[in-house]
């Protein structure tokens, strides 16, 4: 199967069941063509995708080639049209001959279609579009993470970071990412040490740095040693680092890190996240174990004084990394002698529905379009593992919320129950107040909670980062 076939594959997947672009060209097994060649053409074509479907449209192509479906056709354009060496095929390919017999009228198209939007050049349609299918998670910083354990900020400054001009504000980095020319710059956070943050658009996983587990990529956050819910391992690796230079509240540097993740799965990933970041002598990782199955009077946990806690959420409050730029597919023609047919009716005068559109749905035109437009509307989640999950309607959300406070709150109960507990960090990454807000009230107004002397941090007693934090609970 071709380079095309396998990414038209992965673009209508993510258009109709949903789910990333990244998650669904990597987790696909029996990719022929490298992951990272499919993915780059799946984001690039539905980036341009308002203006390929013009160009494919005005040109005729699909009327003159029946072969073509409508996204075939849009990413062999695209990279006939925009790729640096044309179509990805051999030069006698029938996909590949396909279109270049029709290249003087979709050049021609393509033309029209940069004056109709007033771009004098290509360069400056690209720069235009760019702009106008730019994603939510390039609207935010990449936060980065040295880990203390491997190396120290002013050694990555000097080093992966040398080419990189420092600023002194979030503003400053966004700024340096605007426009064809962006800059490298590096904010040093005032919140969180041992914080960078760099325009969204800068790629570290090559670097030597991040190979090694000198730097690790995560959201801004902070957490404060049983981890309940430890996968994949940011906050896990995090906070060994804190303990490992002697940041933590009781300063003692022999301290352990339990990580509990009872998913067999995600527990080999937190393994494997603990390893990269040197953190072994820290962490003691409990595969396959479930938090709730913990016994707070066992004696390996009679020093537990702290506990992080962040749970499986709706992720309703996590920025789309990958999030897809909405694709514009051109329209198929009718089929040969079609047009002008009478379509017979039923008894009640209403038309039968034609066969075709199964068909156009497969295609990805037609109706299907109308259905991947429609999942948009539809409150969507994300899971564990990054995927996100539509649901079906408000109602089927409101269900989902309940069932997942309830699990929060259970496990904000258990973490209460440990004796020698004076801090425990609950966090989500969801926006709604079932998941956060109610689960805490309740968890307050528990027996435990009330036996315990348990309370919320008053703003003075909070951690800097914390108690300037222009906002009270909510970022």
């Amino acid at each position: 199967m071709s380079l095309y076939h396998e990414t038209a594959e992965i673009l209508l997947a993510a258009g109709t069941s949903g789910g990333s672009l990244r998650t669904l060209t990597y987790g696909k097994k029996g990719l022929k063509s490298p992951p990272a060649q499919v993915y780059a053409l799946a984001v690039e074509s539905a980036r341009w995708s308002g203006v390929l479907k013009e160009v494919v449209e005005a040109s005729e192509i699909l009327k003159f080639e029946r072969k073509l479906t409508p996204i075939l056709s849009l990413l062999l354009v695209h990279d006939f049209l925009l790729a640096k060496g044309g179509i990805a095929l051999p030069q006698s390919h029938g996909l590949r001959t396909t279109i270049e017999k029709h290249k003087g009228r979709l050049a021609s198209e393509f033309t029209r279609a940069r004056i109709r939007k007033k771009q004098p050049t290509l360069e400056a349609l690209r720069a235009l579009i760019a702009e106008e299918t730019r994603t939510e998670a390039e609207g935010y910083p990449r936060w980065v993470r040295v880990n203390a354990l491997k190396s120290d900020l002013d050694t990555q400054l000097e080093t992966t970071f040398s080419s990189f001009a420092r600023v002194f504000s979030i503003a400053d980095v966004m700024a340096a990412a605007a426009g064809p020319a962006a800059r490298k710059v590096v904010y040093i956070d005032q919140h969180v040490p041992n914080l960078v943050a760099v325009s969204p658009g800068v790629d570290l996983t090559k670097t030597e740095a991040y190979a090694s587990g000198a730097l690790i990529l995560q959201d801004k956050a902070s957490g404060d040693f049983i981890d309940a819910c430890a996968a994949p391992g940011n906050k896990t690796t995090h906070l060994a680092a804190i303990l490992a230079t002697g940041v933590a509240e009781n300063g003692r540097l022999g301290s352990t890190v339990y990580a509990c993740e009872k998913d067999p799965h995600r527990a080999q990933t937190l393994a494997k996240m603990v390893d990269r970041a040197g953190a072994k002598g820290v962490i003691k990782v409990a595969l396959g174990q479930d938090f709730l199955k913990v016994d707070p009077a066992d004696e390996r946990y009679r020093g537990v004084y702290g506990l992080l806690l962040d749970p499986s959420c709706s992720g309703s409050g996590i920025v789309g990394r990958d999030s897809m730029p909405e694709l514009y597919l051109p329209e198929a023609p009718p089929p040969p002698g079609g047009a002008g047919k009478k379509t017979k009716g039923n008894d009640d005068g209403s038309k039968k529905k034609n066969n075709n559109d199964k068909k156009r749905k497969r295609d990805g035109g037609g109706e299907a379009g109308t259905e991947v437009a429609a999942a948009a509307t539809k409150p969507v989640l994300v899971d564990d593992d990054g995927n996100e999950v539509t649901l079906a309607t408000e109602q089927e959300l409101a269900t989902r919320l309940r069932a997942l406070a309830g699990f929060q709150l259970k496990l904000l109960l258990h973490a209460l129950a440990f004796p020698s507990a004076r801090r425990v960090t609950y966090s989500t990454c969801s926006v709604h107040d079932e998941e956060n807000e109610h689960v805490v009230v309740a968890a307050l107004g528990s027996e435990v909670a009330r036996r315990r002397g348990w309370r919320v941090l008053r703003r003075g007693e909070q951690v800097s980062g914390m108690r300037d934090w222009p906002g009270d609970g909510r970022g």
